[in-house]
């Protein structure tokens, strides 16, 4: 059996917590920001995670984790 490769688009864009969750960064806070309140640009910086389910379990496997 071959080793399992890592997806580099997905390991740009996800990590991995200590707790095994997947943490991503939010949409929309690339450009445009002028028109954007600084209340939703704060919110915009931070991080999200993704919820458990189906979609968790697809991003780890592109990620590499069992």
């Amino acid at each position: 059996m071959p080793k399992m490769k890592t997806h580099k688009g997905a390991a740009g864009r996800f990590e991995l917590t200590k707790k095994n969750k997947l943490k991503r960064r939010k949409a929309y806070y690339n450009h445009l920001l002028e028109k954007k309140s600084p209340g939703r640009k704060r919110r915009l910086k931070k991080y999200d995670y993704i919820a458990e389910g189906a979609e968790e379990k697809r991003m780890k496997r592109l990620l590499g984790v069992k």
